[in-house]
């Protein structure tokens, strides 16, 4: 058991290793299920990390903390966008995939947060949208519509910054 809280999501994806390593580290393929949010990285350990929303510019930033394809990534943290969670620093985001016969188990934690983390309540909204569109985006072609995983996200830092 940990002292430190952290987020924990597990999710079972239709779709090859391979695919699904494509869709978490190819900035055209992100925006498509993160509502226009594109992930880019010089991805390699101490390369830079940068989430561009297309409308808020660059919402947050990291390095590349360990780089593993297509098995596992993990990458620093951090929210650049809003003054009460940039204030918190940096968090930590590791991604594992597994393949199981037709499918792929993604396990991503998100750990390194400080007591009473704000950003650790706005994640634990966030992620499981963003998640859920990348898993339905891979498994019919169609990500969840991106108002809706837009509406999640932006009620999750709400809520978080209310605490």
């Amino acid at each position: 058991m940990t002292d430190k809280p952290n987020f924990v999501y597990v999710t079972y994806i239709r779709a090859t290793q391979a695919a699904v390593w494509t869709a978490l580290t190819d900035p055209d393929f992100t925006a498509k299920y993160w509502s226009g949010t594109r992930l880019e990285a010089d991805w390699r350990v101490g390369g830079k990390v940068v989430l561009r929303d297309p409308t808020r510019g660059v919402t947050d930033t990291g390095e590349v903390l360990a780089w593993d394809p297509p098995n596992g990534m993990a990458y620093s943290f951090h929210v650049a966008f809003d003054p009460v969670f940039a204030a918190e620093g940096h968090s930590r985001v590791s991604v594992k995939l597994e393949p199981l016969g037709e499918m792929t188990r993604l396990t991503l934690v998100h750990d390194g947060f400080p007591p009473d983390s704000k950003v650790l309540e706005a994640v634990s909204h966030g992620w499981p949208s963003i998640l859920s569109s990348l898993k339905t985006l891979l498994e019919s072609g169609e990500a969840l519509p991106s108002g809706d995983v837009e509406a999640a996200r932006a009620e999750a830092s709400a809520r978080a910054r209310a605490g």
